[in-house]
């Protein structure tokens, strides 16, 4: 009988270690999936539509030369434009000329916000900015 019970609790014991093992399997293959989705998500300005191919030698060479540089590239092409690319372009503006011109650099941001929906792939950058700009 004792032989018994002990083929019984050692059963139990490689079932309970089989389960939690199967388990453990199963959280780290769902922590690897969010992680993954999560560099997926990551959005890069460059990837946004909006910026019209013959206007990006221009952008790239504005935003080498500073803050006042791109402003007058906003003020030249901003028409051209268009969002998200063009919010992506004035944010890159607004962390720029910030220290220069807080006024315009909040000026600009309230902009972009106001115009930019939850739904939009640069809203979690204008989220991360928001405390900066209030």
């Amino acid at each position: 009988m004792t032989k018994l019970i002990t083929l019984f609790i050692v059963c139990v014991v490689l079932f309970a270690g089989w389960s939690l093992l199967k388990y453990w399997e199963k959280v780290e293959n769902e922590k690897d999936t969010e992680q993954k989705q999560a560099a997926a998500s990551v959005v890069h300005g460059d990837q946004l539509a909006g910026l019209p191919y013959e206007l990006q030698a221009s952008l790239q060479d504005a935003e080498k030369r500073g803050a006042a540089a791109l402003g007058s590239w906003l003020k030249t092409y901003g028409a051209k434009v268009q969002d998200p690319r063009k919010a992506w372009i004035e944010l890159d503006y607004c962390e720029m000329v910030a220290r220069e011109d807080p006024a315009e650099a909040k000026r600009v941001f309230e902009a972009v916000k106001s115009r930019t929906p939850p739904s939009s792939p640069v809203w979690p950058r204008i989220h991360d900015l928001e405390k900066s700009y209030e």
